[in-house]
């Protein structure tokens, strides 16, 4: 049995279902899990491990769900720099297959080192080709070093281009091997109990990279076993071309022709989609990942992320692939999230005052989509908010710094709109995985020597 009690924070924010914001309040913790939470005076006041935060605002982690931590070996490419979505990965799909199982391992463990100094505790990525050996095996194995939660997604390509698909033909596999190598990864990792630190997800690339008959597959094989499906869809006007060419159908029609619409399935994106597709989503339990960052910088689009709330879509956040954004920082992301919206509102100066003038997304809600909004498109009940009986999965902020001087009217607000910072402390299942800003689960000077020498590697071929 192992405690941990959190005292003296300047703001504890819940972001649980009432939004309480607690003052002169601590936390107590047993064994990973909120065992308590509330005034200081009626929680205990010693534990296995105390932390002080005096002048720190502690929050909920935040949920990345969407990532393609592999990209990390990739970022800021000249040739991939300042093209669109299609263009993009034609570009770098030949550098990506010369990864091996080693840049596979090295590359989880710099992407999740970023999201959890960045207040990050569970992370979903999307891992979608595996050349010479590469395993989903290598990233899971890079991750239980690094102590953040995983809900790993066995991606998959099988439409080549010779079949008519995107990717080149030596990035894709055959659809046998990849239902059989899914069931594989289910029965060895998958774990659905609260506090759950492995979920395996099924995750067929794209319309664009797998067949028909795969989606459906996979649908039939997540569903026999209880995970979850993610995809991504309506990213792009190209992708949509793709599937009315080829399918007859837009992308959330063809969604829903091959078994892939409900409540245990997520799309990354979903940049393009109108009122009708955005109530079935409502409607049905899907869910979307939104990814502001990458979405400006493929030139993608801005996703109707107000209209989807709104409608009560469940709505997360991702960092996107990092050859799409180039960070894995999620606090930086909720803040584009919330700046993106704005923009995107429609009335813009004077008219904001207009009585039918749609609402600003707030700080808040910003927060949400990283929290409770991310734990609910991943199905979890066990995380996204501190309260008790949750895992006790955390981050603290200090508040007395140079980027938060003259905005401590709303120290909660403050974290979204002004400078993104890197977490002091972050807090995983209770276990501290960034102590003062510093990881502890990672030699950072050695590995990113070894991520350097990777990155040279394929990239120079």
């Amino acid at each position: 049995m192992s405690t941990l009690l959190v005292k003296n924070a300047t703001l504890i924010a819940t972001m649980d279902a009432q939004g309480r914001e607690l003052t002169n309040s601590a936390l107590f913790c047993r064994d990973g899990f909120i065992e308590q939470i509330g005034p200081a005076s009626e929680l205990p006041n010693d534990a296995d491990e105390v932390l002080d935060l005096r002048d720190h605002i502690v929050l909920p982690g935040l949920i990345n769900t969407h990532h393609h931590f592999y990209q990390t070996l990739t970022r800021a490419l000249p040739a991939a720099q300042d093209v669109n979505l299609f263009n993009w990965l034609k570009t770098l799909y030949p550098i990506w297959a010369r990864m091996t199982p080693d840049d596979i391992f090295i590359s989880t463990q710099t992407a999740l080192a970023e999201l959890a100094l960045s207040g990050c505790t569970t992370a979903s990525d999307h891992l979608y080709l595996f050349p010479n050996g590469s395993r989903l095996d290598d990233e899971i194995a890079a991750a239980q070093q690094i102590g953040l939660r995983l809900h790993a997604s066995r991606g998959s390509m099988s439409l080549g281009e010779s079949k008519g698909g995107l990717p080149p033909d030596s990035v894709v596999d055959s659809e046998e091997d990849i239902l059989k190598d899914s069931q594989r990864l289910i029965q060895r990792y998958h774990n659905p109990k609260p506090g759950s630190m492995l979920q395996i997800v099924l995750a067929p690339c794209s319309p664009f990279s797998v067949s028909s008959q795969l989606m459906r597959s996979s649908a039939e094989l997540a569903r026999e076993y209880g995970v979850h499906l993610h995809t991504h869809l309506a990213e792009t006007e190209d992708e949509e071309d793709f599937c009315l060419k080829t399918f007859g159908l837009k992308p959330v029609a063809y969604m829903k022709s091959v078994n892939w619409i409900g409540s245990d399935v997520w799309f990354a994106h979903s940049v393009h989609v109108n009122e009708e597709e955005i109530a079935l989503y409502a409607r049905t339990g899907c869910g979307v990942v939104h990814c502001p960052n990458s979405n400006m910088r493929l030139a993608s689009g801005v996703a109707p992320i107000m209209s989807m709330l709104m409608h009560g879509v469940k709505v997360g956040l991702g960092v996107d692939g990092s050859a799409s954004n180039d960070s894995s920082h999620m606090l930086a992301e909720a803040r584009q999230a919330m700046l993106l919206s704005r923009l995107n509102s429609g009335i813009h100066g004077a008219s904001r005052s207009a009585p039918d003038a749609p609402p600003l997304m707030t700080a808040r809600q910003a927060l949400s989509l990283a929290t409770r909004g991310g734990a609910a498109v991943l199905g979890r009940q066990d995380i996204g908010s501190l309260e008790v009986g949750k895992c006790a999965d955390f981050f603290a902020i200090n508040l007395n710094t140079l980027e938060y001087t003259g905005a401590l009217q709303d120290p909660l607000a403050a974290v979204i709109f002004c400078t993104p910072l890197k977490a002091n402390w972050t807090v995983v299942g209770g276990k501290i995985i960034v102590a003062e800003g510093q990881l502890r689960t990672l030699d950072l000077p050695t590995h990113i020597e070894k991520h350097q020498a990777a990155s040279r590697r394929i990239v120079q071929g």
